[in-house]
């Protein structure tokens, strides 16, 4: 607590060895943003550029990548801060500002993932109802749901968990509302119970649509001919795969949240910062690559680049 300004500071004690390792970090941490920064940004500005891709299915996925970009956005400036700082602090309610926008944007990851398997589902299962049930106008209001309610579910958890403090050193390298509200004075059961509720309304309604989205679609592929499941295949690989690795990077956070003082804090911090580094470094990779409309737009914009270098 720093009485003379009355505002309560929180020391965020997760670093391993910071002071052996301090520029490792800084670096490591540094190149893993920019590239998150970039990959993310080149991807988006390729589907925003080009009106071809101006389509459901490219939407979506730019919104994936912006949703990465708050993600990175919210945790590397102020890890960055800290590993050059002599104390690595954060104000309480700048704490849980923090813990609210990256899971926010974690549970906006679900949701959004769940209507790219909507529109797969729909594009694949029902090809002639497609152009009515995907309008642009019904793109927005997904995109609008994917962000709201999660929003509304963290921002109510952050509420119940804005309390009193009677500890201030946080284990982790950045905030948790999990870990947060233990260190508050008092019992916290009601933060726990409602913490546990949205935790289940925002993972399992977008997890058990994608798996019914992909047992439709594995049924119509199966009536059909090869050609039509390779192109089936072709765009529901990465998002496929896309939606595997966020899920289980996302189990391994819920797990090390909850059972923290029970798993080597080595191990603990790996786990705490995965999911802000493996999927918003895949996402666009996969994307980038693997979808043939896209990857044909970056070789152009490469190839112009080059053409452009070279008459000068």
């Amino acid at each position: 607590m720093d009485y003379s300004t009355n505002v309560t500071y929180l020391s965020l004690e997760g670093h391993v060895e910071l002071e052996k390792y301090r520029y490792v970090y800084f670096v490591t941490a540094l190149s893993v943003y920019m590239l998150i920064t970039c990959c993310n940004a080149v991807v988006i500005y390729v589907i925003y550029t080009n009106e071809r891709l101006h389509e459901p299915m490219y939407i979506f996925i730019a919104a994936l990548l912006c949703n990465s970009l708050f993600v990175a956005a919210g945790l590397y400036p102020k890890l960055l801060s800290d590993l050059l700082s002599e104390k690595q602090i954060i104000s309480h309610g700048a704490c849980l500002f923090q813990a609210f926008w990256i899971y926010t944007n974690g549970g906006s990851e679900f949701a959004l993932l769940a209507a790219m398997a909507y529109d797969r589902y729909v594009s694949i299962c029902k090809p002639l109802q497609y152009a009515t049930l995907m309008k642009m106008s019904t793109v927005k209001r997904i995109l609008f749901f994917c962000w709201f309610v999660p929003s509304c579910e963290m921002g109510i958890s952050i509420i119940l968990t804005y309390r009193p403090l009677c500890k201030y050193k946080l284990n982790r390298i950045y905030c948790n509302a999990h870990s947060v509200a233990k260190l508050s004075c008092g019992d916290i059961t009601v933060v726990n119970l409602y913490g546990l509720s949205a935790l289940t309304i925002v993972v399992c309604p977008p997890v058990m649509f994608v798996i019914y989205s992909y047992i439709r679609i594995i049924e119509v592929c199966l009536k059909n001919s090869k050609d039509f499941r390779r192109k089936a295949l072709q765009t529901c690989f990465p998002h496929l795969f896309v939606f595997t690795c966020f899920s289980i990077t996302a189990c391994f956070e819920v797990v090390n949240s909850r059972f923290e003082g029970n798993v080597p804090h080595l191990l603990t911090v790996i786990l705490s910062i995965e999911n802000s580094v493996i999927p918003p470094l895949i996402n666009p990779i996969i994307y980038g690559l693997k979808l043939q409309e896209i990857w044909n737009r970056i070789k152009g914009m490469i190839w112009k680049k080059k053409m452009h270098n070279f008459a000068d």
